[in-house]
C-alpha cells in the first residue's frame, strides 16, 4: 500500500472531512488536493530514506513522536502545534520552502483550489502523512527498520511499499512519474 493509499484510506476519511471543514472547501476537493500533495512527500521520504542516516531519522522520529494523533484524532490537525509539527516534517522531507510553495502552486493547478489554501493546509497534510506511516510501522513491527541499513534492505523493505503506489514491486516507476509532474 503506498503513503496516497495510507493517507487516503477509509480510516482517515475523517481527516479529510476535517481538513476540507477547515479550509470551507467540500470533501471532494479536499481529497483532490491531498491527491496532488502526497506524491511529494513520497519523493522526499524516498530521498530521505537512500542512506542509513535517513532511515535512523525516519525511524526515531516514527518512535518517538506521536504522530498516531494525526490519524486518531483529525481535530488535531488544525491545531498550531500539529501546524509548526507539519512545518518540520516539510523542511525534513522537502528541504525548503520554495519545493513546498512548488508542491501548493502544482496542487492549486490540478485541483483549481486557491494556492494560498493549500499552502496552509500542506503542513497538516505532511502531519497527516506522518500519522499514517506512523500507525503503519506499529503495525508492521518499527523495531525491524531500527536495526536496518540501507545495505541490509530492512528499512527500505519496510518503507518500500509506502511509496510503491502502483503495487508493481518497484518504486522507481513512481517516483520517476512523481518526478516528471515537478520537473
Amino acid at each position: 500500500m503506498g503513503l496516497l493509499d495510507m493517507v487516503l484510506s477509509g480510516e482517515n476519511s475523517s481527516a479529510i472531512s476535517e481538513l476540507a471543514k477547515n479550509f470551507g472547501i467540500d470533501e471532494r476537493d479536499a481529497k483532490n488536493a491531498v491527491s496532488q500533495m502526497v506524491p511529494a512527500l513520497s519523493k522526499g521520504l524516498k530521498k530521505n530514506n537512500s542512506s542509513a542516516e535517513g532511515i535512523a531519522s525516519l525511524v526515531a522520529a516514527l518512535s518517538k513522536g506521536n504522530h498516531q494523533k494525526y490519524v486518531n484524532d483529525p481535530r488535531s490537525l488544525t491545531q498550531e502545534e500539529t501546524v509548526q509539527d507539519g512545518n518540520k516534517i516539510l523542511g525534513h522531507l522537502l528541504g525548503s520552502k520554495d519545493v513546498s510553495r512548488n508542491v501548493a502552486g502544482y496542487a492549486s493547478d490540478q485541483t483549481g483550489l486557491d494556492a494560498g489554501i493549500l499552502k496552509k493546509m500542506l503542513p497538516m497534510v505532511a502531519a497527516m502523512a506522518m500519522g499514517a506511516l506512523s500507525q503503519k510501522s506499529s503495525a508492521l513491527g518499527l523495531e525491524k527498520a531500527q536495526s536496518a541499513s540501507p545495505q541490509s534492505g530492512g528499512g527500505m523493505d519496510l518503507f518500500s511499499s509506502f511509496l510503491d503506489s502502483d503495487g508493481d514491486g518497484s518504486v522507481m516507476d513512481d517516483l520517476f512519474g512523481m518526478a516528471k509532474k515537478f520537473f
